[in-house]
Parts: C-alpha cells; structure tokens; sequence
C-alpha cells in the first residue's frame, strides 16, 4: 500500500468517527427535548385536572358561602387565566401562583363554615384536590428535572456545539415565583 492509500483510508476513518460523533450527540440532544415535551406533557394534564375540579369545589362552597362571592370569583378567575394558558412554562407558571394564592383565600373562607368541612361532596373534592396537587408537584419534578437535562447538555462541550449548529436552546424551568406560594395550598379545609 502507498503512503496516498493509507492517508485516504486514515481521513476516511476519522471522517467517520466524527459523523458518528454528531449523530450520536444530535440523537441524545433529540431524545432530551422528547423528554421534555413527553414531561411538560404530564405536567399539563395534572394542571387541567386541578381546573377541571375548582369549579365543583367552588360550587359547592357557594351554597354554603353565599356572600364570599368576590373570594369565589377570583378563584374562577385566577382558574380561567391559567386554563387558558398555553404559553411557555414561566408564563404559566406566574397564572399558576395566582391560582394558588386564591385557593389559599378561598381556605380561611371554608374555615368560617363547620358545615361546608362536614359536607361529603366537599370533603371528596377536598381529597381529590389534594391528591392532584401531589400529582402537580410529582409531574413538575420530573419536568425540571428533564429541563436540567437539556440545559446542561445545550451548555457543556462537546454537546453545546452540535446544540448551536441545530439550534438546540435552553428550556424554562416550570417554577412559581412567589415563595409563598411554592408550596401546593393547603387544601385541609
């Protein structure tokens, strides 16, 4: 073999190593951002799952707390801006500490009412809701978690290159601004 040979088959090989390289790092960058999307995905069917129950719960508080209605309607409210919500995670996520901030309202007006906390359909909503605020806090856990992956594979090198050549970007982490309001309301009415 000539020394031209052995240069062609040497370019030849490094050539594909580095193709290899960018597919490999191009796929796992692709199989991030499915995660992502797969986990935003969760996160969003628990939060409509919570909107779905507000209106049963503030239903039933209003047959016992018929002059409360300004704290009824900001509870609506606060349900309907998040609902109809489909923008990024931080967007959603300012609507969401709204919606939190007037179920807690809504909480020290149940207090005022021992018959509305005997009621057993309020009760059921009661559980129901606190049962999805877990489920809300579980989804956005894996959420963040698939955004720290993404964000850590767009900014570390090698990966930060092949993320700039495909225009891979940083994804926003799902996070309620207020801290007060980072915890899921206390729903024991």
């Amino acid at each position: 073999m000539s020394g031209l040979m052995i240069g062609l088959i040497v370019a030849g090989v490094l050539v594909l190593v580095i193709v290899g390289w960018v597919v490999g790092i191009y796929n796992s960058l692709v199989r991030i951002r499915q995660h992502l999307k797969d986990s935003w995905s969760g996160v969003d069917v628990e939060l409509k799952r919570r909107y779905d129950l507000i209106p049963n719960l503030v239903n039933t508080v209003k047959g016992y707390a018929t002059h409360e209605s300004e704290t009824l309607e900001k509870v609506i409210a606060a349900r309907n801006a998040c609902a109809a919500n489909n923008g990024s995670p931080s967007s959603q996520a300012k609507d969401e500490g709204m919606l939190v901030g007037a179920l807690k309202q809504l909480a020290v007006v149940v207090e005022q009412y021992p018959n509305l906390k005997a009621d057993t359909q309020f009760t059921g909503l009661q559980e129901e809701l606190s049962e999805t605020e877990n489920r809300i806090a579980s989804s956005r856990r894996l959420y963040n978690g698939n955004v720290r992956d993404m964000n850590t594979a767009v900014e570390t090198f090698p990966s930060v290159i092949i993320a700039g050549m495909f225009n891979f970007e940083k994804a926003e982490y799902f996070e309620i601004e207020d801290a007060a309001v980072r915890d899921a309301p206390a729903v024991s009415f």
